[in-house]
Formats: structure tokens, C-alpha cells, sequence
């Protein structure tokens, strides 16, 4: 279950004539909760693990035509109701709550579906919800919780989640981490065409310096000097911007290790995790035991994807998973983009996520100086 960036002014600025789009909902339920593999996304922060959840159910009796746009404070959305006939407020039932919204019609007396989602781009008021029919369309008004972020489009969607990461995601490289190298590049590859990224794979850098395999470094030299020498790559990353990192999985890369993670805070981490667990609860327990222990490097990342089994057909799903996942943990902190930036002005020096002042010095320091504050 759950949950890319390409050029705001380009995508989310929209004309006085709205575009006429399609809005299809299919009676199955869409991405974000699929049989195999399942996905539970969860966002967590220093002190405590935080679930984020984002399952779609969306249901409609048939396609419907739509017009939207983001006024700021509010979107409008115009739905078209040509070839209905005379239709009144009565006729109309318009039910809005959170991040859900659903739209019916009365027809040959019976109410048939237009719209049934829980899945808005975000949340809205839904005390202030406004509608009214103009000519052959329904006209809907939602006004948004957060003024200040645009919507590309009425539902979270990958499109939308691509479209509208550039304003919370500012360029901040992210950093994909988990048991398998082949997962992690398939869903790092797809987040990289999403948000217009450089899309970079540890392995492939490493092979390409050493002229040798990382499977033959490891049986020559082990999984320590493997890591080390990712280690040294990630150190020379952690000053791009907008670049999707691939690392290596398992026991062998860098990421693994609890104190190997100085330049992974550079950007938003995200854990692919595996697991065995049945259920959602199940995993949830399982990602709060792990935070626990802390004896896993990974679980330092930002966000963790727990996944029941892979199928590379599943790649863009875990991506839109994980973009709706960094969506959440932004936006309950717009100013983590800013200080991951402040993290890197200042050398990556290991103190995530209480930065210390300039002149700081983690291999001498015998004291804990006040944290480095953003300006406001």
C-alpha cells in the first residue's frame, strides 16, 4: 500500500481554459495496493517511526470527462455533465472529507458514481466545500489545508506525484537503499525518469573505476573493502543535486552499516525493504523493531517501503509509493529540503539531524554546542 520532480513553472501553471481531461477509475483498486508484491510505506523521523499509508480505492460506473484547475487557495474541478438531461441540485450528491471525495448523479432514479476516491493529490476543508451546476457541467470547489501547494491534478497519482515534487523536493538528491542492488536500481531508475533526475548506480561507478566486478572484489577482498570504497562514492555525490542514487544491497555495501551514513543524510533515503509479514500491522511492528535495534544501517533512511515479494513489473508502483511517502514527511517539514541543503554547506559531518554550528568538529568535539538553526 501507499504511496518526482520535473519543472514546476512548466506543469503546474494552468491557462484560463482549462484542458479537457479523462478520469478513469476502474472498479478494481488502483496502485498503491496491489496483491504481489504488497507495499506498505512508512516515514519516520529521529524520535519516532511514523506510518504513512496512502491505500486508493477508486470507483466509477463509468469515464468521466473533467476540467481542472489549482487557484491557489483552492482547486475547481468541472465535471461534464452533457447528455444528462435537465439535472438539478437534487440530483447531484457531492460528499468531500480529508483526502476522499465522491460525485453521484441521479439517474433513471437511482444514483450512479462519476466519482469515488480517497486519494486527493492532498488534504482539503471539507466544511468549505462548494458546488453548483453551470450549464452542462458540475462545478466543485475545494478549498486546500496548504494554500501554498499546487495540485497538478485533482488525485495523487504517479503523474500528479511527478509532476508536483519539484516544489517540496527543492533538488535534493535521493538516496535508494534496501537488501537487493537489482531493486534498488530498477525503482531508482524509475524515480530518475519521473522527476527529470541523474540517475546514478553505485555498482556501476565502482565497477567502472576498478575495471572489475563487485562480485570478484568481494571474493578477493571482502564486503568491508567493498564498503569503504562505496563509502568513498558516496562521499563525492553528497554534493549533487537532483540525482536518484542507486546503492548496493545486502551485507556488502556501505548503507548496511550503521556508520557509513555521514553522506547518506546529504539527501531523502528511502529503505526497499522485504519482507515475510502477512499482514500490514505486521509489518509495521517489524519496521518499529528494526528503528529499535538500530543495529541495521537502513534504519536511518527517511522512508521505509516494506514490499512482499518483486516483480521488476512492480518498479514504478514502489517509486509511487516512495514519492508519496516523501511527499508526506516534506510537508510535515517543508524546511527538511533546507536542511539537508545546511548539512551539506557545511561538509556532511555525521550530525543528522541535529546539525551543530559551523566549526564543529565530530573527531575533537567533548561537548554537545546548540543545534544550527534555519532562518526563518
Amino acid at each position: 500500500m501507499a504511496g518526482a520532480i520535473a519543472s514546476a513553472s512548466a506543469v503546474l501553471c494552468f491557462s484560463l481554459q482549462n484542458p479537457i481531461r479523462t478520469l478513469r477509475f476502474s472498479s478494481k483498486t488502483q496502485p498503491f495496493h496491489f496483491s504481489k508484491p504488497k507495499v506498505s510505506v512508512f516515514q519516520w523521523n529521529s524520535v519516532r517511526l511514523r506510518p504513512v499509508i496512502s491505500p486508493c480505492s477508486c470507483f466509477s460506473s463509468n469515464t468521466t470527462h473533467y476540467e481542472f484547475s489549482d487557484g491557489s487557495s483552492e482547486v475547481e474541478l468541472r465535471l461534464q455533465l452533457g447528455g444528462q438531461g435537465d439535472v438539478s441540485a437534487k440530483d447531484i450528491l457531492v460528499d468531500a472529507d480529508g483526502t476522499s471525495l465522491t460525485v453521484k448523479l441521479r439517474q433513471a432514479g437511482y444514483f450512479a458514481t462519476l466519482i469515488d476516491t480517497n486519494s486527493l493529490f492532498e488534504k482539503i476543508k471539507p466544511a468549505e466545500t462548494i458546488w453548483y451546476i453551470d450549464d452542462d457541467q458540475l462545478v466543485i470547489s475545494l478549498k486546500k489545508q496548504d494554500p501554498d501547494l499546487k495540485w497538478p491534478d485533482i488525485t495523487e497519482s504517479w503523474e500528479s506525484l511527478s509532476a508536483g515534487s519539484m516544489q517540496l523536493l527543492k533538488g535534493t538528491s535521493i538516496y535508494i537503499v534496501g537488501d537487493s542492488t537489482e531493486i534498488n536500481q530498477k525503482v531508482a531508475r524509475e524515480l530518475a525518469v519521473a522527476l527529470g533526475y541523474t540517475p546514478l548506480v553505485t555498482k556501476e561507478l565502482l565497477e567502472t573505476f576498478t575495471k572489475q566486478t563487485v562480485d570478484s572484489w568481494l571474493l578477493a577482498e571482502g564486503s568491508d573493502s567493498v564498503a569503504e570504497a562505496e563509502s568513498a562514492i558516496l562521499e563525492s555525490l553528497s554534493s549533487h543535486v537532483r540525482a536518484v542514487v542507486a546503492t548496493l544491497g545486502g551485507c556488502h555495501g556501505a548503507a548496511r552499516r550503521t556508520d557509513k551514513w555521514r553522506h547518506l543524510y546529504s539527501g531523502f533515503s528511502i529503505w526497499l525493504s522485504q519482507t515475510e509479514a502477512l499482514d500490514e500491522d505486521s509489518a509495521k511492528e517489524e519496521a518499529r523493531r528494526h528503528i529499535e535495534d538500530g543495529s541495521v544501517g537502513y534504519s536511518n533512511a527517511d522512508v521505509v517501503v516494506k514490499l512482499q515479494g518483486w516483480d521488476t513489473d512492480h518498479a514504478k508502483s514502489v517509486a509511487q509509493a516512495s514519492l508519496s511517502a516523501l511527499k508526506r514527511l516534506i510537508l510535515s517539514d517543508k524546511k527538511l529540503p533546507g536542511k539537508k541543503s545546511l548539512y551539506i554547506r557545511l561538509g556532511c559531518r555525521g550530525d543528522w539531524p541535529n546539525i551543530k554550528p559551523p566549526g564543529w568538529d565530530p573527531s575533537t568535539a567533548t561537548d554537545v554546542p546548540p543545534s544550527a538553526t534555519l532562518p526563518n
